[in-house]
């Protein structure tokens, strides 16, 4: 428990355990969007609003003891995911790694961990009215029970982790993942991807880690649950902090994964200026990749007018919607378009040419990859939400409600700032003033 949270009730509970009623009475509401647009227009019909809730209450109450003081952060990153919990507004979601940010010491960017000790958490939500409340969340943890953190791998491979300040290196956690896309599979275990490996992970219906699938080479040593190299070799040219984000499972039980962006290969401006990344599909029965497609992006200024750095493209969200057909979400921070794909067995592209690194031109150095015979996928826009009045920013969650509805989560990255001003003179966040919002969008055409 914070020593700043004074007057906070203190709870325990089981790791499956439901989320304390002090954090439920926490929640606060937000006013309705307004549903008046016009109906051939894609709409804005319900928005809901996550309250403020003490990082420190939500992790001290699924694991006691793991956050010491939370820096008067308040619970965030749930918009990493959104997949359908099966009951009318009830949603799964996944935090990713925690409060993160970079500060700058002479002339290079630290990366800041200011709650290190919190564990990424499964966390069931409810959208009633104009509130978003927390049902249950569960803690990830290792096969020992242990809490996962969210702190980087790998010397060398993933950035250093330093405290709050950037003064102070922290250690680095084998077991830690950045989690992102989540669904939930038919035996009521979950599927997860992580930014760091870039992984598939397997987690438990009670959260704990079954098996972390992760790129044949990665040597990722001393966790503390099944690691399995089973992903291709190439995607350890993953630019950092850009692994996998989108997770979709197939009516017949096969994942697809996005690679949030471009490989760097054959080094990081080659990925910079890319605008072709991949998706994998993997199969849960044969616990293999069956099947690899290139995904071309639209150019950076029509996904987001007035963007021309085309390394802000991303991919954040992947839903199925029936069949081999997908939703493919390309985003940058302030903009994001929805596509329609459909994952054409002749477009494979596993094992060949472009899964060999040391191609050249690399599948990311072409041009126009169609035109050098890569079969890329074929794509139909199904809605620009930056046309969409009341669709807020950096949304890294799509889920289908029905065949007219879609409902969106933004990821407000816990109220963090980048910079010194992140945190004031006592280390207190200065909060950012964005909320974690949950946005139901209807289509006038449907999906």
């Amino acid at each position: 428990m914070s020593p700043y949270a004074a007057g906070r009730r203190r709870v325990h509970r089981s790791v499956a355990a439901v989320v304390p009623l002090a954090v439920a009475a926490a929640l606060l509401s937000a006013p309705s969007a307004d549903a008046s647009a016009p109906a051939a227009q894609a709409q804005v019909v319900r928005t809901a609003t996550l309250g403020d809730v003490p990082l420190g209450t939500f992790s001290t109450g699924l694991l006691p003891g793991s956050v010491a003081d939370d820096r008067g952060v308040d619970l965030g990153g749930i918009g990493s995911d959104i997949y359908p919990a099966g009951r009318k507004g009830e949603f799964w979601t996944v935090t990713d790694r925690g409060p993160n940010g970079q500060i700058k010491v002479n002339g290079s960017k630290r990366r800041t961990f200011p709650v290190p000790g919190f564990d990424p958490a499964i966390v069931r939500i409810k959208v009633t009215g104009d509130t978003v409340r927390v049902l249950r969340a569960l803690p990830i943890t290792t096969s020992s029970g242990k809490p996962v953190t969210g702190l980087p791998n790998q010397a060398g491979r993933d950035e250093t982790p330093y405290s709050y300040d950037a003064r102070t290196a922290l250690s680095y956690d084998p077991n830690g993942l950045d989690t992102e896309g989540i669904v939930r599979a038919a035996d009521g275990s979950f599927w997860l991807v992580d930014e760091y490996g870039p992984s598939l992970v397997h987690v438990s219906a009670r959260g704990e880690v079954l098996t972390r699938y992760v790129p044949r080479g990665l040597g990722l040593t001393g966790t503390d649950y099944p690691v399995v190299e089973a992903l291709p070799e190439v995607l350890l040219h993953r630019k950092i902090n850009r692994g996998f984000e989108g997770l979709a499972q197939l009516p017949g039980g096969d994942l697809v994964i996005a690679l949030q962006s471009p490989l760097s290969l054959p080094d990081t401006d080659a990925g910079e200026a890319s605008l072709t990344t991949r998706l994998l599909r993997f199969s849960p029965k044969r616990k293999a990749v069956t099947a690899e497609y290139a995904y071309r992006f639209d150019p950076v200024g029509v996904v987001d007018p007035g963007e021309d750095d085309t390394s802000e493209l991303k991919i954040s969200s992947v839903v199925a919607v029936g069949g081999d057909r997908l939703l493919v979400e390309e985003r940058t921070d302030r903009a994001a378009r929805l596509q329609v794909v459909r994952l054409d067995r002749k477009a494979d592209i596993l094992g060949g040419r472009w899964d060999d690194d040391t191609t050249s031109p690399s599948l990311e150095q072409l041009a126009d990859p169609a035109g050098s015979g890569v079969p890329v996928l074929a794509k139909r826009l199904a809605v620009d939400l930056g046309k969409v009045a009341g669709v807020p920013g950096k949304i890294e969650g799509v889920a289908r409600v029905d065949h007219d509805t879609l409902a969106l989560i933004n990821d407000k990255d816990f109220g963090m700032t980048d910079g010194t001003g992140a945190f004031d003179a006592q280390g207190r966040l200065v909060d950012s003033g964005i909320e974690t919002k949950v946005v139901h969008v209807r289509l006038p055409r449907g999906i």
